[in-house]
C-alpha cells in the first residue's frame, strides 16, 4: 500500500514554474510602477490618505519581492509564509484605516 505524506509533496511542478515565475516578474513590476506613482502622488500631495496608500504599494512590492526570492531559493517558505501573512494583515488594516479616516461626505443641499 502506497502512503504518501502530504508534507513530503513538492509544492510546486515543474512544468508550472515557468508560469509562476512569469506571475510573479509581472507582479514585482506592476507594483513597483504603481509605488513609484504613489511616491510621486505623496510628494505632491502630502497627505495622511496618500501616506497610507503609498505604504501599502511599498508592502506589496516586498510581498512580491519575497515571492521571487522564495522561487529562486533565496527565501525559505516559513519566512515566506511570515512575511506574506503579516503583509496581507498590514494592508487590509492600512486600506481600512484609510477608509475610516476618509469619513462620509454630506451631499449640498
Amino acid at each position: 500500500m502506497n502512503h504518501t505524506n502530504p508534507f513530503e509533496a513538492e509544492w510546486l511542478a515543474p512544468e508550472l514554474a515557468p508560469v509562476l515565475l512569469a506571475v510573479i516578474c509581472l507582479a514585482v513590476a506592476g507594483t513597483t510602477i504603481l509605488f513609484g506613482a504613489a511616491i510621486v502622488a505623496y510628494s505632491r500631495r502630502r497627505t495622511t490618505r496618500y501616506l497610507l496608500i503609498t505604504i501599502v504599494l511599498g508592502l506589496l512590492v516586498a510581498r512580491s519581492l519575497v515571492g521571487l526570492g522564495t522561487v529562486f531559493g533565496l527565501v525559505p517558505m516559513t519566512i515566506h509564509h511570515l512575511v506574506e501573512h503579516s503583509s496581507d494583515f498590514a494592508i487590509a488594516v492600512l486600506v481600512l484605516y484609510a477608509v475610516y479616516r476618509s469619513g462620509t461626505v454630506v451631499p449640498a443641499e
